[in-house]
């Protein structure tokens, strides 16, 4: 019988729970200071109905990861057909908040790795003296993210572990990326740790070189790959949806979805703000914060 059913016992009185101990815990969120900056994810796309969706769950993840991180979405480019005259433009951000007296915002480009929209964004970011966050890539919870997106495509076992045979299994993986040699150079670390989640050979391709994939296949197939297929380290919006179609008909291989809106990416984006604050992302200590590298 529980205190309450017993006439004239007390009523229990509530404690603070313990913080919980050991690796399994949950890490604990650090304190945005009042009055810092905004974090801007700088998108290189327009804001058509392709990637509105992908960029707002994002941001409802990054506020679910961080709650004191004011968070909002700006894009690349001019207006078009299907643009939203709701969403601002980066540089339209940046005049409004400046002709505020606001602090100007955090950008954070909403990239897996180099792209041509940087270019951009860093001299938009340098006319209005704010800050550029780097790319979100390369990073573990990367090659996590399209590791998922092979196993949801039957291409690839969901966990090492499970010994279970998938018959359409790759045998070796493209990692298809944009933004041309210079993303594909850099795709080239995510690629590593992919192959170390599948055991099977990965290599990087730009769909943006022409030739780019189609000479990765040929490579995987001489080496001994029966079932290569493509796995897309783009989040969504700064392909075009037409290059990876054509990529996958040219080289007759199946492809996974881009990385579009797992939850990795929204936690890559706070932690990569708070670093710019040179705060501790969660699981990080002030110590290990001070001593990251900056830039």
């Amino acid at each position: 019988m529980s205190t309450a059913a017993i006439p004239g016992a007390p009523l229990p009185v509530r404690t603070p729970g313990s913080r919980a101990r050991g690796r399994h815990r949950r890490p604990e969120r650090p304190e945005v200071p009042t009055g810092a900056p905004a974090l801007v994810l700088a998108v290189p796309a327009t804001a058509g109905p392709e990637a509105r969706p992908v960029v707002d769950e994002l941001l409802s993840v990054v506020r679910g990861e961080q709650p004191g991180i004011e968070a909002t979405a700006a894009y690349l480019a001019a207006p078009g057909t299907e643009y939203d005259p709701s969403a601002p433009t980066v540089a339209a951000l940046l005049a409004q908040a400046a002709e505020a007296g606001q602090p100007l915002p955090v950008l954070v480009p909403l990239l897996a790795g180099p792209h041509g929209f940087l270019t951009e964004l860093q001299q938009l970011a340098a006319e209005a003296g704010t800050t550029v966050t780097d790319v979100l890539g390369p990073h573990p919870l990367l090659a996590e993210a399209v590791h998922v997106r092979l196993s949801e495509a039957g291409l690839a076992r969901a966990d090492r572990a499970r010994l279970f045979a998938i018959t359409t299994a790759a045998d070796g993986v493209v990692l298809t990326t944009v933004g041309g040699e210079e993303a594909a150079s850099a795709a080239g670390i995510t690629g590593v740790l992919l192959a170390a989640r599948l055991a099977v050979p990965v290599v990087a391709a730009a769909m943006d070189v022409p030739g780019s994939v189609a000479a990765a296949v040929d490579h995987l197939r001489a080496t001994g790959s029966v079932r290569p297929a493509l796995a897309p380290l783009v989040i969504g919006p700064e392909a075009d949806p037409e290059l990876l179609a054509q990529a996958a008909e040219e080289t007759g291989c199946p492809s996974a979805a881009p990385i579009g809106t797992y939850q990795a990416v929204g936690q890559l984006i706070a932690s990569t703000y708070l670093a710019a604050l040179n705060l501790p992302a969660p699981g990080e200590s002030p110590v290990e914060a001070e001593e990251r590298p900056v830039g």
